[in-house]
């Protein structure tokens, strides 16, 4: 971007009564989030930041971008959360690539109900889950599959994890406006929400039985994983488009140490492991199996 092109995007975000997001401040926070998230921010997303985190530095009362480098070196992970979120984009719905969950239901659900039935654990981690609507998709696939097969006994949970306090607030509370529902259907809107009343007529609850099945955790998948696995199946869709090659490589190395032979891991449908990972086999749309030792 030439000298003059970045003094616009500076002038424009001065003209909306914000200060500027200096060179100095710009490349501290590229490097940051490199390090901390593993997202890579070009030149090209530098009005996009300065924007986003205006937000920030109001709702922190912070009088500039300098004063708010200077937050992120004293505590990192005080804000690390917040500034991940923001600079994110969390677009996720109720059954989202809809295949995913349809492979689940007639496919993979019967098979390891049938294996596990009579003694063993069926767990799923949602990676990335954002605002919920992913685990509890999950949740509602996996309940009408334990009844079907009269396994409501069956040691089976779904560990969703996301890096924004955000995100996850709204996740843990789990309540949607009625139109985000859309991906639902009727029957399941009747089944699995409870709808609101008065002030909150144009909102809905997830059923307390799905929460049942879900632990909704912070993590930030570049540090340490607390959790030792292994997963049946992993969801980290429409997250590593954030990331280079090497963090891709690494995460999907990661990943497969946390899947049995024969396990799955599902991508977004803009992501591919091709040419990052020699572990998986692609068995459908953006569908990887672990392939066996």
């Amino acid at each position: 971007m030439s000298m003059a092109a970045t003094m616009d995007n500076q002038a424009g975000v001065a003209a909306m009564g914000g200060p500027s997001l200096g060179n100095a401040e710009f490349e501290f926070l590229r490097t940051f989030v490199y390090e901390q998230c593993g997202i890579s921010l070009g030149e090209h997303k530098r009005q996009l930041v300065q924007g986003r985190l205006l937000r920030r530095l109001r709702a922190l009362k912070l009088r500039d971008f300098q004063a708010y480098c200077e937050l992120l070196r004293r505590d990192p992970q005080q804000e690390l959360g917040e500034l991940a979120s923001a600079i994110s984009t969390n677009v996720t719905a109720f059954f989202r690539e809809s295949h995913h969950f349809d492979l689940l239901r007639d496919e993979l659900l019967p098979r390891w109900i049938s294996e596990k039935k009579n003694g063993g654990r069926l767990r799923i981690w949602s990676a990335g889950c954002a605002t919920g609507e992913e685990p509890y998709t999950l949740a509602m696939v996996l309940a009408e599959a334990l009844e079907k097969h009269n396994a409501n006994g069956l040691d089976a949970k779904i560990l969703a994890t996301d890096l924004s306090p955000q995100a996850l607030e709204t996740a843990r509370k789990g309540v949607y406006a009625l139109d985000r529902l859309e991906g639902v259907s009727e029957e399941r809107r009747r089944r699995w929400f409870l709808r609101g009343e008065g002030e909150y007529a144009d909102y809905a609850c997830v059923n307390p039985r799905l929460r049942e099945l879900i632990s909704i955790l912070p993590l930030n998948l570049l540090h340490d994983w607390p959790m030792q696995g292994p997963f049946d199946a992993i969801f980290c869709r429409n997250v590593v488009i954030y990331f280079d090659k090497p963090t891709k490589q690494r995460l999907f190395q990661r990943y497969a140490g946390l899947l049995p032979d024969g396990g799955y891991l599902f991508l977004g449908h803009s992501e591919s492991m091709y040419g990052l990972n020699d572990s998986f086999d692609l068995i459908g749309r953006t569908v990887y199996r672990k392939r066996s030792a």
